[in-house]
């Protein structure tokens, strides 16, 4: 039976840590940085948004660590088993399903365009995309599902503020990048993946499933 943390039961330098994460997690991490290194301007630039990337996710994980002094598990790295892997791969068929009929079939009825930022993606080297597309999966879970959705929780109290915030976050990061038309399938992606960790809190599933999704496109 999961429990429920109340607000008030939290200790105060609690508050203050989960708070300081949430902003590292949700508010930097909302900053277009990929727009100002120019992320596609050249291999240079390409290497220096992932390492960037790369060193955030390692920054977070140690600020969960040796900050807040908690285990890994509390952000949702659980041991996962063979179950856990095949509802990681069937969630992830199941979301890119669904995803290829709003791409194929309700955007050009709606005559949306979602070219913006794929035409560039699809000039990068092969290893980069495969190195993006690990990259996206494993930080944008552990930022957006594990952490955030986790101490929203304790924080608020509520499993449905936890996962509306930062399902909307998600969302709208996506933007900078990919256009407003892009909404729908973050929005669709996000709330599926959002459901897919309440259902089983446990970040490796999602992590599975995001790869599939992300690598059916940009692979």
């Amino acid at each position: 039976m999961t429990t429920t943390t109340l607000p008030g039961a939290l200790p105060a330098r609690s508050r203050w840590q989960i708070g300081l994460g949430l902003l590292l997690a949700l508010g930097i991490v909302s900053l277009p940085f990929s727009l100002w290194i120019d992320e596609f301007a050249n291999v240079r630039h390409l290497i220096t948004n992932e390492a960037i990337w790369w060193i955030y996710i390692a920054g977070m994980l140690v600020y969960v660590v040796r900050v807040e002094r908690r285990p890994l598990s509390s952000i949702g790295f659980r041991r996962p088993g063979a179950r856990d892997i095949a509802i990681g791969i069937g969630a992830g068929i199941a979301i890119l399903a669904v995803l290829a009929c709003v791409y194929y079939l309700i955007c050009p009825l709606l005559h949306w365009d979602l070219s913006q930022g794929m035409n560039q993606l699809a000039a990068t080297p092969l290893w980069w995309r495969l190195i993006s597309t690990v990259r996206a999966a494993v930080s944008e879970e552990v930022l957006f599902r594990g952490y955030a959705m986790e101490r929203l929780r304790e924080l608020t109290g509520s499993r449905k503020i936890a996962a509306s915030v930062s399902c909307a976050i998600f969302m709208f990061d996506h933007v900078p990048t990919w256009g407003w038309e892009h909404l729908a399938i973050a929005g669709i992606g996000g709330i599926a993946l959002t459901l897919l960790y309440l259902w089983r809190r446990n970040l490796w599933i999602n992590i599975l499933a995001h790869f599939i999704v992300d690598a059916a496109s940009m692979l």
